[in-house]
């Protein structure tokens, strides 16, 4: 049987000072800080702050609780997410941007816990985001749209190593990747605009340099093998971290580029083979 708690709030600011302490102790947890788990009597000790000092009657303590509920996101992002990543580069950007949203997702399920009570009555009455909407929009005005530039050439470059030979981390690459698509919140549009676009671009430039300079110098029968190892390569790696939608569209690019760009002058090579060969 759950716990009942019973608390004696004074005011607005005695209840806040009193959630600070389990903000506190969520972002303790982020940063690495040792801190045990949150119990049930504490998760719904917090949870009551908001449910007693937040009446239906009474629309400023909510709109209070809303606005603490937002600035501790921004005030967190502010100071210690936006300087870890400005501070990395690469493929260590990378691993912290993936380390930070995960985190952030995290801190929006335990805070919108956390501040429930707003939810069931003042942000659906008032038609206001949701602690977890807001929650998830703060990132992306604060975090997203700073680095999605940076992430986009970094991700990119890793993925021209990769078709280079180079062996990289597809388990990073997914992650930041699927960051794209999360953030949409079950849209692609963030993932089509923001990085899709220009990967698929990179893959058109970079399969039509290929075959340029293999058409040149390539037998008809090299060059069909090379191109078939091209599309076998790419179908294994774009399987292992890029999301279904782009998978067809860039193996499309890579068959349009090697093959159907070369249909002609490929077909006028198969005729001088089989001429050779009688």
């Amino acid at each position: 049987m759950a716990t009942k708690v019973t608390l004696n709030l004074k005011d607005f600011e005695h209840g806040w000072s009193i959630m600070q302490i389990g903000i506190q102790k969520l972002i303790n947890m982020l940063e690495g800080i040792p801190s045990n788990a949150f119990t049930s009597e504490e998760y719904m000790q917090y949870y009551t702050v908001v449910y007693e000092l937040c009446s239906p009657q009474e629309l400023e303590p909510s709109q209070k609780f809303y606005d603490k509920y937002k600035e501790t996101f921004q005030d967190y992002i502010t100071s210690k997410v936006l300087p870890s990543l400005r501070e990395n580069k690469d493929e260590e950007f990378v691993r912290e941007i993936v380390k930070r949203w995960s985190n952030h997702k995290i801190m929006v399920r335990w805070l919108s816990r956390f501040f429930h009570y707003l939810d069931r009555y003042y942000l659906n009455k008032q038609k206001l985001p949701s602690t977890q909407e807001v929650g998830f929009m703060i990132f992306y005005d604060m975090v997203y749209l700073e680095m999605k530039d940076q992430l986009r050439l970094v991700l990119i470059s890793m993925i021209n190593r990769e078709c280079k030979g180079e062996k990289i981390d597809q388990n990073l690459l997914k992650d930041a990747l699927d960051i794209y698509v999360e953030i949409g919140r079950g849209s692609l549009k963030h993932y089509e605009d923001d990085m899709e676009k220009a990967m698929l671009e990179n893959a058109a430039a970079y399969y039509s340099q290929k075959a340029s300079s293999w058409i040149m110098v390539d037998s008809y029968a090299d060059y069909m093998l090379k191109a078939k190892e091209c599309m076998e390569q790419e179908k294994d790696r774009v399987a292992s971290y890029l999301p279904s939608s782009s998978q067809k569209k860039l193996l499309e690019i890579v068959d349009h580029e090697l093959i159907s760009s070369y249909v002609s002058k490929l077909q006028e090579m198969k005729q001088i083979r089989s001429v050779v060969l009688i």
